[in-house]
């Protein structure tokens, strides 16, 4: 059900059995799937695809320009993935020349009052917990988690099925499959408890505990580690992904923190 009362351009596409609630706005160039639902008060901005079965709830805005002073009003989009809800005020701004598009992938969760900043791509299933704050460019795995008022710098990336606190600044990488948490952010432990809830085997979870002792707590610097890894460790799909996130990573991963460095041999 579209109500009279929503404000809809004319060269909005909507799909079958989608619901536009009275006062959402939704302006040109749109495209909304099928079963989707906007709700009162949504701005859909400009340039913007809307998965299917996506919820928008009241004040959020998607699609405003971004929030960057080398934007020179190039054409630039938002694409929400199927499946993803987006909470009260959430704000997800339009790419720049960089990647020319900002991406929030499929079953994703974003809290109220997040921001996703111009150039983010966000994988599928990932949460973004109220008030995380994504600055542009910031690239997250799927099945990543992200905890109430933490926030990323610039140019960040947090791999799959990492878990990270609230309240938290990520200022280096965030390797694949860990917790991070402290300040400054740190190297934890394994997010085990999400990877068993995803299916992963005990098998796939040692093997992934025994690669990340080797790059954090037997007293190897990373090229030491990655070194090792790559010779003495058996041939995994997790093991290729680890170092591939390690040796692309421009800013360098998060270190231990001092509390779980025990220096082992």
């Amino acid at each position: 059900m579209i109500s009279p009362l929503a404000h809809i351009h004319s060269n909005t596409q909507i799909g079958k059995d989608v619901i536009i609630d009275p006062f959402a706005v939704i302006e040109d160039e749109v495209i909304i799937g099928s079963g989707a639902h906007i709700m009162s008060h949504a701005v859909i901005m400009k340039n913007v695809k809307i998965g299917n079965s996506c919820q928008v709830f009241p004040g959020a805005v998607i699609g405003a320009i971004p929030q960057d002073l080398k934007f020179d009003g190039e054409v630039t989009t938002v694409e929400i993935g199927d499946n993803t809800t987006i909470r009260e005020c959430v704000t997800v701004n339009r790419g720049t020349k960089d990647k020319w598009k900002t991406v929030v992938g499929n079953n994703c969760l974003l809290m109220a009052y997040a921001h996703i900043a111009h150039d983010c791509i966000l994988g599928n299933h990932v949460i973004i917990a109220n008030s995380v704050q994504l600055a542009g460019h910031v690239e997250i795995g799927d099945y990543a988690i992200i905890g109430g008022n933490a926030a990323a710098i610039q140019f960040s990336k947090i791999g799959a099925h990492s878990y990270i606190a609230g309240g938290t600044e990520v200022i280096k990488d965030v390797p694949p499959y860990i917790k991070a948490g402290r300040n400054p952010l740190s190297y934890v432990g394994i997010n085990s408890v999400g990877l068993q809830r995803r299916g992963f085997s005990s098998e796939k979870i040692n093997s992934i505990t025994e690669i990340y002792r080797n790059i954090y707590l037997r007293g190897l610097n990373i090229t030491q580690a990655t070194q090792f890894i790559e010779k003495e460790l058996p041939d995994s799909k997790e093991k290729d992904e680890i170092l591939k996130f390690i040796r692309e990573s421009k800013r360098g991963i998060l270190k231990v923190s001092s509390k779980e460095n025990t220096n082992e041999n």
